[in-house]
């Protein structure tokens, strides 16, 4: 199993970006998936997670109302939207899933968001 995020970049406060991860290799059954931001010198912030059933998000208070996720099971993919962006948003962001079989949890690499003027 392999995640791939993309769509990171340098975005001007205000504005918007959509963060895409793609899951590829053997199938899997996910306990829980979601996406991460990481900011040097601090802890791995939990952006948003999906839980098993698919359809129950839970958001990190600093990013609701203004991020939105999304999957589409048919392309394997897993979408971040994240709107009205703000300087402290900026980290690395990762996407991650826990298998429910195995409990073995796969995170992509990952993939550079800077908010700045």
């Amino acid at each position: 199993v392999q995640l791939q995020a993309s769509g990171g970049g340098l975005v001007q406060p205000g504005g918007s970006l959509r963060l895409s991860c793609q899951v590829s290799g053997d199938i899997f059954t996910p306990n829980f998936m979601g996406w991460y931001r990481l900011v040097p010198g601090k802890q791995q912030e939990p952006v948003v997670r999906i839980l098993r059933d698919g359809t129950t998000t839970i958001y990190g208070d600093s990013v609701k109302g203004r991020f939105t996720v999304s999957t589409d099971n048919a392309k394997r993919t897993m979408d971040l939207q994240m709107n009205n962006l703000k300087p402290e948003d900026t980290a690395v962001y990762f996407c991650g899933a826990q298998d429910l079989e195995t409990m073995t949890r796969y995170r992509s690499r990952g993939t550079q968001v800077t908010v700045s003027s």
